[in-house]
């Protein structure tokens, strides 16, 4: 059963009921607002709205990347740009965290740690929660199993904010077997 729960101020979490394990999981959302507050991750998501990528584009853009059979030069591009190096960083030195995913304005992707399902993430929860419509929320997804990463993870998406407005989202992937 979900349930909704304010934990600070205006952010929103999505949470299941009755764990401790959500405790855990709300525990690493000020590890997640940090890493979205990265000059790096702020720079690169400014740099993807800057370019104004039409939706049609975007959608274009997402049935390659799902109709891909291998990873393309675009796609690797997404894991080896600057902020999906500084994200891998964080990765690397925090085993309960894994597939960082970097959105624009429309939750197309900016940068990712880990190869995702799809390309646009501005038609899902994790986006439209965490951006809600630029005001920016924290939304925190009950734990089931990922189909990029075959783990149970439970997805704790934040705005990456710019004066004060969401430009865009970040979301992580938390290992809850690791948390403990």
């Amino acid at each position: 059963m979900k349930k909704t729960m304010f934990v600070t101020g205006i952010i929103a979490a999505c949470l299941f009921t009755g764990s401790a394990l959500a405790k855990e999981v709300k525990d690493v959302v000020p590890e997640v607002v940090n890493a979205a507050a990265n000059p790096v991750i702020v720079s690169a998501v400014k740099e993807q709205n800057d370019k104004g990528l039409k939706l049609a584009k975007i959608q274009e853009l997402d049935k390659e990347w799902m109709a891909a059979k291998e990873p393309t030069a675009f796609m690797k591009s997404l894991t080896s740009n600057a902020a999906a190096k500084a994200l891998a960083k964080i990765e690397l030195r925090k085993p309960y965290l894994v597939e960082f995913i970097l959105t624009d304005n429309q939750g197309a992707n900016v940068a990712i740690t880990g190869m995702t399902s799809d390309y646009w993430q501005g038609d899902e929860p994790k986006f439209t929660n965490a951006f809600a419509e630029g005001k920016g929320n924290t939304y925190i997804a009950r734990p089931q199993k990922d189909k990029s990463t075959g783990e149970i993870i439970s997805q704790v998406s934040v705005p990456v904010m710019s004066d004060g407005r969401a430009i865009g989202t970040l979301t992580v992937g938390v290992r809850a077997d690791k948390l403990k």
